[in-house]
C-alpha cells in the first residue's frame, strides 16, 4: 500500500544536498570545492575536493579510529570496501606518501602512443613477425599480440605518411606543414677504425649535457644505442676509470656481445652503453645496481659520454632482457676464446676449483659444504678455471652442487675446445681426487693434485732440499720424489712429497715427469692464487651478491638421497648403540662375577636374566630396524621428495654478471702487468695503485680526433710516475672509445712544484 505524502510528519525537514551522512556520528559536508569530515560535530579532516591523498587518509582515519566500518565509509565516499582496504595497506606499507598515487598503470591512459600504434601496424603490414616488432619497439611479444588484437588488425598496405623505422639522414618522409625533419648528425671517421674498436653511432645532439634529440629518436624506435658525446671539462669525478677502456676493448667484450646478443631493441641505453656501464661499475667498486643511488647520474654520465648514466631500474631491466635471451654460456665461450688468443702463453697450467655461494633466502635450495664456514648450507656452486697467473678464463655453474669429480670431465672438454690440441696440465685440489677419473683424463691432459687418504709416511732421511726460481722469486722446499701405483698397479703416477717444518708431509701426485721436484711443488702450491682470487672478488666485486632473486624448479629426474632411508639408518644406528651398551654391561658383570656365589654359567644367567632378556629384545630391535631400512631405496627422484619442491636460482643473470666481473678483473690485471716494471712494490700494492688511479678525477679535452684524459696526480711522486708510465704504454695502443672515432690519449697532471721537472 503506497504511503500518502500527507502522512509525513516533518515534510520540510531534509538533509542538505551537500551533506552525506556516514552513520549517526559521522558526516561529510561539501562546499566551495572543499570537504569537511566531522565526528559528533568535531572536524576530523578538511581537504580540497581534488586532493585524493587527503581523502584516502580521511577514509583510513574513520575506519582505524573506530568511528565507522569499511562498508559505511565506502558507501559514503562512493567507492568499494576493497578500495578502502587497499588504502589501508598502502598507508601501512609506505605512510602518507604511498596514498599519493595508485599502483599499476593509470586508468584511461594508453599504454602505447599513437605513433607507436601506427608503427606497429606498418611493420606488421610489411610482413614482420610479432617477435621482430617487439624487438624493435622494445616491448614483449605478448604486448604486441594483444595490441594487434585490440586494434582488430588485418592485412593492409602501410600508410604513406608513417615514419619508416630505418629512416636516416637521407630519408625525406612527409612532414606536417611548418615542421622540419630531425637532423641526425654523424661525423665521418677521420681515421680508419682500429682493431678492437666499434663502429660509430649516429647522434642528433650537439650539446653533451642535453641529449633530448637522441632520447626522442629512441622513443620513436629509430635509435638502438646513444652515441658517446663528450665535452671538454675539468676535474670530472672518477674519470680515471677510462684507463681501463683499452684493456676492455682489446678483451673483445663489446664485439662478442654484438655477435651473441645483437641488439636490445630501440633504446637510448643500448647494448654497448649498458655493458660499458656495468664494467665501469665493477671497476668503480659499485658492487650492485642499487649502489648507483649513492652517485650523481650526471657525474657518471660525463665519463660515459652521456648526459646521465642509467639508473637502477633501467640497468636492472637491461640485465633482465639480456638474461631472457639465454646466451650467457655462448658469451662466456666467446670471451674465453678471445682471452686464449691474448694470453695463450699463460695456459700451460689450468687451475680448476669450485666456489660456493651461500644462499640466505626463502627458497629451498640443495645444500653444499662451505669450507670457509665449516658448515653445510643452502648454496650454489660455481667452478672457475684460471690460468697460471691466477686470472680467470671461464666459469661453469654446477647442477645441484655437483662435486669436482663429476664436473671435471665437462670442464676439461670445454677447455679442450679453447686450447686446441696442445697438452695442458690441469691443477686441482683433493676434491677431484679419483684414480678412475685420472685414467679418463690422462690421455688428453696432464694432472697435478694432492693425494687424498692415508698413505705410508716417508722416512726423514729421504727428503732433500730442492730449489727453484719461478715467478721472479727463489723458493726452497724439502722434497721426496718417488713413483707410486694406484688401482692395483694399473695407474702409475709420480709422487712428490713436501716436508714442512712441523713434520707434516704433503703428498702431490702428477703425471709430469719432465719437471723438477721443486717445480712440481711450486705449481701445486700456486693453486692459492685461485683462492686469493675468490677472496678478492668476494670483497672487491661482490662475487657472492645475488643478482636475480627468482628461482626455478630443479630437475625432477635428478636422484637425491632418500630422507626416509636416512631416518631409518639413524634409528638402526641408535639400536646398535643400545645393544652395544647392554652387551658391554653384561660383559662387565661377567668379568666381575664372584665364583663362590655363582660357580656355573647357568647360575650367572639366572642371576642376570633381566639383563639377558634386554639384550635379546635389543637384538630383535636391531634386526627389525635393519629390515625396515633395507626395504627403502637409498636414493629417490627429486619429484618424490616430501615437503616444498627443491628449487634452484635462475642461473642466467648471475652467470652474465659473473662474466662481466671476470672481464673487469682481467682488465685490472692487464693494467697491473703494464705498471709492474715501473712500480717496485707491484706485487704487494699493485692492485691498490690501480684502484686508486681508476677512482681518481681527471680533466677531459675533446679535439677533432682525440679524447684527452689528464689524470690528477696521486698521493706520492713515485706512484704518479708509475701511472704516467702506464699512460705512455696505453697511448701506444691507439684505442678508440667504444662507439666513437675518438682516440684515447692519457696523461698525468704534474704535481704542484714539479711543473719544470720530470716524473
Amino acid at each position: 500500500m503506497a504511503s500518502d505524502p500527507g502522512d509525513d510528519l516533518f515534510p520540510n525537514v531534509h538533509n542538505p544536498e551537500n551533506l552525506r551522512v556516514i552513520n549517526d556520528r559521522c558526516s561529510i559536508r561539501t562546499q566551495d570545492g572543499h570537504c569537511v569530515v566531522s565526528v559528533s560535530g568535531i572536524v576530523l579532516a578538511a581537504y580540497a575536493v581534488t586532493d585524493h591523498m587527503a581523502q584516502a587518509h580521511a577514509m583510513i582515519s574513520l575506519v582505524e579510529q573506530g568511528w565507522a566500518d569499511q562498508n559505511q565509509v565506502a558507501q559514503a565516499f562512493g567507492c568499494s570496501a576493497r578500495t578502502v582496504r587497499r588504502h589501508q595497506r598502502r598507508f601501512e606499507g609506505g605512510g602518507l606518501a604511498a596514498l599519493g598515487h595508485g599502483s599499476g598503470y593509470p586508468q584511461g591512459r594508453r599504454r602505447l602512443k599513437g605513433a607507436r600504434t601506427q608503427l606497429i601496424q606498418s611493420l606488421k603490414a610489411q610482413g614482420h613477425s610479432n617477435r621482430e616488432i617487439a624487438r624493435r619497439i622494445g616491448v614483449s611479444e605478448t604486448a604486441i599480440r594483444k595490441m594487434l588484437r585490440r586494434l582488430g588488425w588485418k592485412e593492409a598496405s602501410p600508410e604513406p605518411n608513417l615514419l619508416p623505422l630505418d629512416m636516416g639522414p637521407s630519408a625525406d618522409p612527409k612532414q606536417p606543414p611548418g615542421s622540419a625533419p630531425p637532423q641526425i648528425q654523424c661525423s665521418p671517421p677521420s681515421t680508419p677504425p682500429l682493431p678492437g674498436s666499434t663502429a660509430p653511432h649516429a647522434t642528433a645532439d650537439t650539446d653533451p649535457t642535453d641529449r633530448s634529440g637522441d632520447r626522442l629518436l629512441a622513443y620513436l624506435g629509430l635509435l638502438e644505442d646513444a652515441a658517446p658525446l663528450f665535452g671538454s671539462q675539468t676535474h670530472v669525478p672518477r674519470a680515471g676509470v677510462l684507463l681501463a677502456v683499452p684493456p676492455l676493448v682489446h678483451s673483445g667484450v663489446f664485439e662478442c656481445a654484438q655477435q651473441i646478443y645483437g641488439s636490445l631493441g630501440p633504446a637510448f641505453y643500448g647494448l654497448r652503453t649498458s655493458l660499458l656501464t656495468l664494467l665501469l661499475m665493477a671497476l668503480w667498486r659499485i658492487k650492485r645496481p642499487e649502489g648507483l643511488k649513492e652517485h650523481s647520474p650526471q657525474d657518471l654520465g660525463r665519463v660515459l659520454g652521456l648526459d646521465r648514466a642509467p639508473e637502477v631500474k633501467t640497468l636492472r631491466r637491461k640485465l633482465s632482457r639480456l638474461a631472457g635471451i639465454g646466451r650467457a654460456a655462448e658469451f662466456g665461450q666467446a670471451l674465453a676464446q678471445r682471452r686464449v688468443a691474448l694470453r695463450g702463453e699463460a695456459l700451460g697450467f689450468l687451475y680448476v676449483d669450485g666456489h660456493v655461494r651461500v644462499y640466505h633466502g626463502q627458497h629451498r635450495l640443495p645444500k653444499a659444504h662451505v669450507a670457509r664456514m665449516r658448515l653445510s648450507m643452502p648454496a650454489t656452486t660455481d667452478y672457475w678455471v684460471n690460468d697460471a697467473t691466477g686470472d680467470p678464463l671461464f666459469v661453469v655453474t654446477a647442477e645441484a652442487n655437483a662435486g669436482l669429480v663429476k664436473m671435471l670431465p665437462g670442464i676439461l672438454a670445454q677447455a679442450r675446445t679453447l686450447v686446441g690440441k696442445r697438452r695442458v696440465t690441469v691443477v686441482f685440489d683433493r676434491g677431484g681426487f679419483s684414480p678412475k677419473l685420472f685414467q679418463r683424463i690422462l690421455p688428453d691432459f696432464d694432472l697435478l693434485t694432492y693425494r687424498k687418504g692415508r698413505c705410508p709416511r716417508i722416512p726423514r732421511k729421504r727428503f732433500q732440499s730442492c730449489q727453484t726460481r719461478l715467478g721472479g722469486k727463489t723458493t726452497t722446499y724439502l722434497l721426496a720424489d718417488q713413483e707410486v701405483r694406484l688401482l692395483k698397479g694399473k695407474l702409475r703416477l709420480r709422487q712428490v712429497t713436501r716436508l714442512a717444518e712441523d713434520g707434516h708431509q704433503t703428498p702431490i701426485l702428477t703425471s709430469r715427469r719432465d719437471l723438477a721436484p721443486a717445480q712440481v711443488a711450486y705449481y701445486m702450491f700456486g693453486r692459492w692464487r685461485q683462492e686469493n682470487f675468490f677472496k678478492y672478488l668476494r670483497e672487491e666485486y661482490a662475487l657472492d651478491a645475488v643478482a636475480d632473486y627468482s628461482a626455478v624448479p630443479d630437475s625432477s629426474n635428478r636422484e637425491v638421497p632418500n630422507p626416509a632411508w636416512a631416518a631409518a639408518h639413524a634409528k638402526l644406528q641408535q639400536a646398535w648403540a643400545h645393544l652395544e651398551r647392554l652387551q658391554a654391561e653384561y660383559g662387565l658383570e661377567a668379568s666381575n662375577n664372584v665364583e663362590s656365589l655363582r660357580r656355573s654359567m647357568r647360575g650367572f644367567k639366572i642371576a642376570y636374566s633381566q639383563l639377558g632378556q634386554s639384550i635379546t629384545r635389543a637384538m630383535e630391535q636391531v634386526l627389525l630396524c635393519q629390515k625396515k631400512r633395507d626395504a627403502l631405496p637409498r636414493r629417490i627422484p627429486l619429484q618424490r621428495l616430501p615437503g616444498d619442491p627443491v628449487m634452484k636460482l635462475a642461473p642466467e643473470r648471475k652467470h652474465l654478471t659473473n662474466l662481466l666481473k671476470m672481464v673487469a678483473y682481467q682488465a685490472e690485471s692487464d693494467l697491473l702487468r703494464a705498471v709492474a716494471p715501473h712500480y717496485r712494490r707491484a706485487d704487494d700494492e699493485g692492485r691498490t695503485l690501480i684502484q686508486s688511479a681508476l677512482a681518481s678525477a681527471a680533466d677531459l679535452e675533446v679535439t677533432g680526433t682525440e679524447l684527452r684524459i689528464t689524470l690528477a696526480p696521486l698521493s706520492s711522486p713515485h706512484r704518479t710516475r708509475a701511472i704516467a708510465a702506464l699512460c705512455d704504454q696505453l697511448n701506444q695502443s691507439a684505442t678508440l672509445f667504444p662507439g666513437s672515432q675518438l682516440r684515447l690519449h692519457y696523461a698525468v697532471r704534474q704535481p704542484p712544484g714539479e711543473e719544470n721537472g720530470h716524473f
